[in-house]
């Protein structure tokens, strides 16, 4: 219930203030829609539309197993599948993966990245780990930095699936305000009056606002209560507004596009949200989206039915056939000049084959898949080996940061940029911000 609560003393219009305005329902993980708006009006620095749809496979998806292949290594690297060519010459993939290499020229592979061996989305969001304060992640440093909502309330950051350990969603020192809007149940039921609350009488109610004693305009360390009389105007404005609501309904698509994307349907809405105004969506693509778990994949040893290339073969034909229909869809609707994705995964896997037919975490070299945004696409970039079990060919290899100062960068954000800690001391977005110059 979006609500407003004070001490027990009358208003101008002698309505207690014990009594609650009550105009609409909204909790988000915790918080109401107003703590998510709250201070979101504070120092704009960039009014791009551009957006940034961030994929993400928790658990650790195989690199050589999907889009590094190495077929001529000897086969306890190679494993089990063949690779198979794509519509651009060099760029080839898992055999189990055809719609894919059908739309090569619409993405680029970079192969090589290295992570840490953690089972979390922590580095790629973040684009570090280490230091007594943990940055913002990348979505609520954008929600800062955008300042305000987007158009008709929409908000800057959204998060959908929270799965295994998906985007971590901490704004830390940036200030509740800047956590992702999360959808789900009753919260996305709520992005509406309730029943018997009028758009005529949302108008009296918002001047009422007008009549509530002064509040505190002194800031917290962490911003805690700025904008306060901002974000409530445009939590009023959301409830008010179809937009929103309207822009996380998929069943707005057309039945045959909606059936195109099957069980990836979160991905339609992603999608549906980027252009609504969204400047993040983080998508988690794991158990609920594809067959038989997260990524990790061991082997037959962590509990799992079946071993490596058992799940992958279950795997990857209901990935490949979402992706391809969201990577498509990107481009028929004309959008990937103004809406990036990268699809990635926090490391890749061991290039040899352990002793219980599976694959484990592999740090030195990730794979990501980059699309829209304008960047060169139709290219692989990154070299891991005749083996894949080296980083690459690179005296420095790129790393999540790279990842995310290319993604800042696309958004009209400068990665040098720095922001205010809890002490007030300026931090980077980001120790290394060097992009991936071969995108651009």
């Amino acid at each position: 219930m979006l609500t407003f609560r004070g001490a027990s003393h009358r208003l101008c219009d002698n309505v207690s203030r014990r009594d609650f305005l009550a105009v609409g329902a909204l909790g988000l993980g915790g918080l109401t829609f107003a703590d998510v708006l709250r201070a979101r009006a504070a120092n704009p620095t960039s009014t791009s539309a551009k957006a940034v749809v961030m994929v993400y496979l928790p658990g650790g998806p195989s690199h050589i197993d999907m889009f590094d292949p190495k077929p001529d290594a000897s086969a306890e690297f190679r494993g089990e599948f063949k690779p198979i060519k794509s519509n651009v010459s060099g760029v080839d993939m898992c055999e189990l993966l055809p719609l894919h290499a059908k739309i090569a020229d619409k993405f680029a592979v970079v192969n090589g990245i290295q992570s840490v061996d953690t089972h979390s989305a922590e580095l790629l969001m973040r684009g570090h780990l280490n230091g007594p304060s943990k940055r913002p992640v990348f979505g609520s440093v954008v929600s800062r930095l955008r300042g305000g909502t987007g158009s008709d309330g929409m908000p800057h950051y959204v998060a959908l699936g929270g799965e295994n350990g998906s985007d971590p969603g901490d704004p830390s020192y940036l200030g509740t305000a800047h956590r992702p809007f999360k959808p789900g149940g009753e919260a996305l039921n709520s992005l509406t009056l309730v029943k018997g609350v009028t758009p005529e009488q949302l108008t009296e109610r918002k001047q009422l606002l007008s009549c509530f004693d002064t509040v505190r305009k002194d800031v917290d360390a962490r911003g805690e209560m700025a904008g306060t009389d901002v974000f409530t105007q445009r939590a009023l404005e959301v409830i008010a507004s179809t937009k929103v609501r309207d822009a996380f309904d998929v069943s707005k698509e057309p039945k045959s596009l909606q059936e195109r994307y099957g069980p990836g349907k979160r991905l339609l809405q992603a999608l549906r949200l980027a252009q609504a105004g969204v400047s993040v969506v983080t998508v988690s693509v794991a158990g609920t989206v594809v067959p038989v778990g997260d990524w990790d994949t061991h082997g037959k040893n962590d509990g799992r039915k079946f071993g490596q290339f058992e799940d992958y073969r279950q795997r990857l034909p209901v990935y490949d056939k979402i992706m391809h229909t969201f990577l498509s869809d990107l481009y028929e609707r004309g959008l990937d000049k103004d809406i990036a994705v990268v699809i990635w995964g926090e490391f890749g896997r061991t290039p040899k084959i352990n002793k219980d037919g599976g694959r484990d975490h592999w740090a030195p070299s990730g794979t990501a898949i980059v699309a829209g945004g304008g960047f060169k696409t139709g290219q692989k970039i990154g070299d891991t080996g005749l083996r894949g079990d080296r980083e690459r060919a690179r005296s420095t290899p790129y790393t999540p940061a790279n990842m995310l100062s290319t993604l800042y960068g696309f958004l009209g954000i400068d990665p040098k940029t720095t922001l205010p800690d809890l002490t007030g001391r300026p931090v980077y977005l980001l120790d290394d911000p060097e992009p991936i110059t071969e995108l651009s």
